[in-house]
């Protein structure tokens, strides 16, 4: 019956997809939806695309096995992510009227930037889409009870989400989203009422982790402790600010406002429904300890989903899965399609200029075909847990990507030099304390990174300036040849 119902549901939303497929015309329906979507859309692709995998299977695994201090990256980090997004960048970027992030890039600094900050942007999805992949490979193979192995269900779902994201781009993720919103928002709740009735009521699970520490936040006052924790923190804080796929929520919004308000809904949304998943694999230590130690060892993201398979009714079973499934999918497609539309308008339609936006609606759907595929190769190949591949994500955005974006949004001395110097530096040292084998050392590398493109943004700016001006007459015409005025 569970089986039924999944490829009942897999049908439904292929179906919805295409259906939303009717929409697409051109270019900017396919990435944006033709900027229209209301409140109640935006709010819910929103929270929906990041309310994925991770949340729902790499966080509650993580927080049962390392406490609430282990998740400070997401939900903590991810969810002020968007609530920062909507009140610093919205507005400022919805009004440029552009189709990618990489735009931005382009008109603020110059084509160099552009392509930079581009090809970070897209390898950063890498690692959040396959996180999703083996997500639905791990779904299908629990609902078949082992029938179907995990790499056959990475594969098949890849198939299926593919399938409505290409015909219909940001209307079927959008329309998805607003129907997916209500599937998990009103599963999870329906669940957390279940286990908590086997767990024996929300305060003894409550009492019982924090007596086992797992409530413990803060670190201690020590600074190898902090400044790993403020790393893990800004990672996903600050780098998941520069993506695509946030940028494509704000200018899918019918206007301003709308931009601001659903991401900070969607965001705020995020934070509190982050605790459902965390709470019922917390359950799951007292309603079957053995089985619970067991998963523990060997996979802990296994913790959640066989507690719902062994210890719910069908009907209960049947609303967990719904619910996993519209987040992953959700968030699978929307993660597929945003780098997909980065790469096409950024770095193939330059090498194209004379190209119809018939014709760049093509490359962006073949790109997200080659795109998937990429992404599942990696998927299969991957021993990182899904939390982790998530996590590693933002880390090349935030050291090359954050600090062109908020210096070039305001910050009006920002020049040109300054944001391929930033970019340099940022990328350089971030990639030389990666590769140096320090296992002790407490600097995370993306947070070094990040300080030191802030550092060559400075710089570089400055530099550029003193020598476009140099004392004496004529020093102000020569200092307005390398602004380039924030917008």
């Amino acid at each position: 019956m569970l089986l039924s119902f999944v490829i009942v549901y897999l049908v439904c939303s292929v179906g919805i997809g295409l259906y939303a497929a009717t929409r697409v015309h051109n270019t900017k329906d396919f990435a944006v939806a033709g900027r229209t979507l209301p409140l109640p859309v935006v709010t819910a692709t929103v929270f929906a695309t990041w309310f994925g995998a991770e949340t729902v299977l790499g966080i509650s695994a993580t927080f049962v096995k390392d406490g609430l201090r282990a998740v400070v990256a997401d939900p903590f980090g991810s969810s002020l992510c968007l609530i920062l997004a909507g009140l610093w960048f919205a507005r400022r970027l919805y009004r440029l009227n552009l189709l990618t992030i990489g735009d931005f890039y382009r008109l603020r600094y110059n084509r160099t930037v552009e392509v930079l900050c581009t090809l970070c942007i897209v390898a950063s999805y890498l690692g959040w889409v396959s996180a999703q992949i083996k997500a639905l490979g791990l779904v299908f193979n629990v609902v078949t009870d082992g029938a179907m192995s995990q790499p056959v269900g990475m594969v098949l779902g890849t198939v299926i989400v593919l399938t409505y994201t290409t015909f219909g781009g940001m209307f079927s993720v959008a329309i998805l989203d607003f129907v997916q919103i209500t599937i998990i928002m009103g599963g999870m709740l329906y669940i957390g009422t279940v286990v908590s009735g086997l767990a024996g009521g929300v305060g003894t699970v409550v009492t019982h982790a924090a007596a086992a520490g797992k409530l413990d936040f803060f670190p201690p006052a020590r600074v190898d402790a902090w400044v790993p924790f403020l790393g893990a923190w800004m990672t996903m804080m600050f780098g998941s600010i520069p993506q695509q796929d946030v940028f494509q929520r704000i200018t899918s919004a019918r206007d301003e406002r709308t931009a601001v308000l659903g991401s900070v809904l969607g965001g705020t949304l995020y934070f509190f429904f982050a605790f459902v998943p965390m709470f019922l694999a917390y359950s799951a230590t007292l309603v079957d300890p053995a089985q619970a130690a067991q998963l523990l060892a060997r996979d802990s993201q296994l913790i959640l989903p066989t507690l719902i398979v062994q210890h719910t009714p069908i009907a209960a079973q049947i609303i967990f899965f719904g619910a996993l499934l519209s987040a992953i999918m959700s968030c699978s497609s929307a993660t597929l399609l945003a780098p997909s539309v980065l790469f096409s308008e950024n770095i193939v339609k330059a090498c194209a200029p004379r190209i119809s936006d018939r014709g760049l609606l093509r490359v962006m759907r073949t790109v997200l075909i080659v795109f998937a595929a990429i992404v599942l190769l990696v998927a299969l190949h991957s021993d990182a847990s899904i939390f982790k591949m998530v996590e590693g994500a933002y880390k090349v955005t935030l050291v090359a990507a954050f600090v062109p974006l908020v210096a070039g949004l305001y910050w009006p001395r920002a020049t040109t030099q300054g944001g391929v110097v930033a970019v340099g530096m940022g990328l350089g040292s971030w990639l030389a304390l990666e590769l140096a084998v320090t296992p002790d050392r407490v600097w995370p590398p993306q947070l070094v990174g990040v300080l030191v493109a802030a550092v060559g943004m400075v710089a570089g700016s400055l530099l550029s300036h003193w020598i476009a001006r140099p004392p004496g007459p004529g020093g102000s015409a020569a200092r307005q040849s390398v602004i380039t005025p924030a917008e």
